[in-house]
């Protein structure tokens, strides 16, 4: 089989289009469709089927898109091995980091990692915990960097480093002189809530029923997709919210937003390294995980 009708093959199934995957490769849709005919000839088989204007995979299709990972997955890590026995390592790797260790703490490391391997390149993606699982899971990723453990027998975690959880309030909220709140004065406010499969709304929910309190009974006024909204919501007074203190750090510096303790609840969590357990870490990812266990103090 042909390596590069194998990398065709998979960036349709991952794109669902001939189109976007043409895009994505540089190459027209119909040479796109002349290398899926000809690896289906070779292989005597359907490797898809059009589904209106999305393209899936059959059942051939589904079991050739996981030998095809592998396949190309062994051809990278044989030329970074070899690179790296050569001494020098090149290449690039794809990571993800759900939003709060995504956008507020994998950023600065990446460039720290940048000027120790100047020859590495990395593609990080950013989703919530459960998209970044899932890729990880589904091999559309190497690792990841979550906010919480999603419990998998696939997959294996490494503690990171540690991330405080606090209640944020506009600064004209009449709680704004005090310094904290008992957990019941919580039901009578309006709250802005992370989105289900967050690990800021999972540690957040966690936390809240140690000390009897159900985010069902939450004035819940919004469910959004992103830490910035919520920040954005907190500064136009539409309600309070639980986030990562390292999310609001400027805002609370310059008495933008405004920090409130809840008494008797521990919103201390961790984020986690997290990898499949079933498929072989490349060195590129070995030396990035090292590089992360060394600057995990930050």
């Amino acid at each position: 089989m042909d390596l590069r009708q194998l990398e065709i093959f998979c960036k349709v199934v991952e794109l669902g289009s001939f189109s976007k995957a043409g895009e994505a490769i540089y190459l027209t849709q119909p040479t796109i469709s002349e290398h899926i005919k000809s690896l289906e000839d070779h292989l005597g088989a359907r490797l898809l089927d059009r589904m209106g204007r999305e393209v899936i995979p059959t059942k051939a299709g589904e079991i050739l898109y996981r030998y095809a990972k592998k396949i190309l997955e062994l051809r990278v890590e044989a030329k970074q091995v070899i690179e790296n026995f050569s001494g020098k390592m090149a290449g690039e790797i794809t990571i993800g980091g759900s939003n709060i260790p995504g956008e507020y703490v994998l950023p600065h490391l990446l460039g720290k990692f940048k000027d120790n391997y100047p020859n590495i390149s990395i593609c990080l993606r950013i989703g919530d915990t459960k998209e970044i699982i899932d890729q990880v899971l589904n091999n559309r990723i190497e690792m990841g960097i979550v906010g919480a453990k999603i419990q998998d027998r696939r997959l294996q975690y490494s503690e990171f480093i540690k991330d405080e959880l606090i209640l944020v309030i506009p600064p004209s909220h009449p709680w704004k002189s005090r310094t904290s709140i008992k957990p019941e004065e919580l039901k009578d406010q309006p709250f802005i809530s992370r989105e289900r499969g967050s690990g800021t709304r999972i540690t957040m929910e966690k936390a809240l029923l140690d000390v009897g309190i159900n985010l069902n009974t939450l004035k819940v006024i919004a469910e959004m997709g992103s830490t910035e909204a919520i920040r954005q919501g907190i500064k136009a007074g539409l309600g309070v919210s639980i986030l990562s203190k390292r999310a609001v750090e400027d805002e609370l510096r310059f008495g933008v937003l405004r920090e409130v303790n809840i008494q008797g609840l521990e919103l201390i969590r961790h984020f986690y390294i997290v990898f499949h357990k079933g498929r072989t870490k490349s060195p590129l990812v070995d030396a990035f995980i090292g590089f992360l266990t060394e600057n995990s103090s930050i």
